[in-house]
């Protein structure tokens, strides 16, 4: 809560603060492409909450993670009225990172094992310069590639949610 106001994004790791930097446009135009999608369906069907990478969540081993974009499964708010103004317990039901060219293998490995030992049910992590898409069920290895042909699927995490990974990965056409 007390992070500097330097407009970075930080995560908290192992006790220390990391700054996680700012991303440049094609990173940000994937997230937001994919969050409108995401926020759609997760708002027309009422299954819970997406949040941008501005929120962090608090790991059981005190690590705050801020995945790209995340869900929240509304049976885990349960009893909530409204979200609080800190950090939620536990990881996201979903999460999504876009890569970003200073992202290291053991950097996202070592988010993937916070992420599932923390309750994530799926991850996504898409590679921007190379046009696909591996996802995630547990943080040893991706179960599947998905190339642009394929359509990214909320699977029963996000039920009813597809998207054609060719859509994060447009050509500008104005």
């Amino acid at each position: 809560m007390a992070l500097p106001k330097d407009g970075h994004r930080y995560e908290i790791v192992n006790g220390e603060l990391i700054d996680m930097g700012n991303s440049g446009a094609l990173h940000g135009n994937i997230a937001i492409i994919l969050s409108s999608a995401l926020f759609a369906v997760v708002n027309a069907q009422k299954l819970g909450i997406v949040f941008d990478s501005s929120t962090a969540f608090k790991m059981k081993n005190g690590n705050r993670r801020s995945p790209d974009i995340s869900f929240f499964a509304k049976e885990r708010l349960q009893g909530m009225t409204e979200l609080p103004s800190g950090f939620l317990e536990g990881a996201p039901d979903l999460v999504v990172e876009v890569l970003s060219p200073g992202n290291t293998v053991e950097e996202m490995h070592d988010k993937l094992v916070d992420y599932f030992d923390n309750g994530t049910r799926l991850a996504w992590m898409i590679h921007p310069s190379e046009h696909y898409v591996l996802v995630y069920r547990s943080a040893q290895e991706p179960d599947r590639l998905l190339k642009s042909v394929d359509a990214l699927e909320g699977e029963e995490v996000i039920p009813g949610f597809s998207l054609p990974v060719a859509h994060l990965f447009q050509k500008l056409s104005f």
